[in-house]
């Protein structure tokens, strides 16, 4: 069985079903039925104004962000959901803070639940550093099918390390 390094921790009911689906090569076919079509969301000014909307909609009050970009070098292994940076300097007599959002360039070309999830993620971020239960609280208010499209977006980033791009 090959290691399924995106779905560690995952209880072993769910890592052989997808073994299973590995093994029969219908991992792809699996994925491709849940979520058959990728959104349009493919340059940095779109995927500011994706992320400021929900921002918007979400947590109006948060810090604002200075920069929201797909960034070709996040190592997705590492930052699969994407990453969040805050930013402090001093700039003559004032301290200057920026928060950037950074998305693996890998989701430029993924279905839109998939960039919806990661941007509640760094979103959440926001309010709360640390991943715990305030934090996945929030991530449940701004999209309740949370943790199962963080389950799907994990197998979407099996399946394109197993047989490449699906989309």
């Amino acid at each position: 069985m090959k290691e399924l390094k995106y779905l560690c921790g995952y209880p072993e009911t769910i890592t052989n079903q997808v073994s299973h689906l590995i093994d029969k090569n219908k991992l792809g076919d699996f994925i491709l039925q849940r979520y058959p079509i990728i959104h349009d969301v493919r340059s940095d000014k779109a995927l500011y104004d994706y992320v400021q909307a929900l921002k918007n909609e979400y947590i109006r009050k948060s810090q604002p962000l200075s920069k929201i970009v797909y960034d070709d070098k996040i190592n997705v292994i590492k930052h699969a959901l994407g990453l969040h940076t805050f930013v402090s300097r001093v700039q003559g007599g004032k301290l200057k803070a920026k928060n950037e959002i950074r998305i693996a360039s890998v989701f430029k070309r993924a279905p839109l639940e998939f960039l919806r999830m990661i941007t509640v993620h760094e979103l959440a971020h926001l309010k709360e550093k640390e991943h715990n239960k305030a934090f996945y609280k929030l991530c449940n208010y701004m999209e309740p099918s949370y943790h199962q499209l963080e389950l799907d977006m994990r197998l979407y980033l099996t399946q394109i390390e197993l047989n490449g791009r699906l989309y």
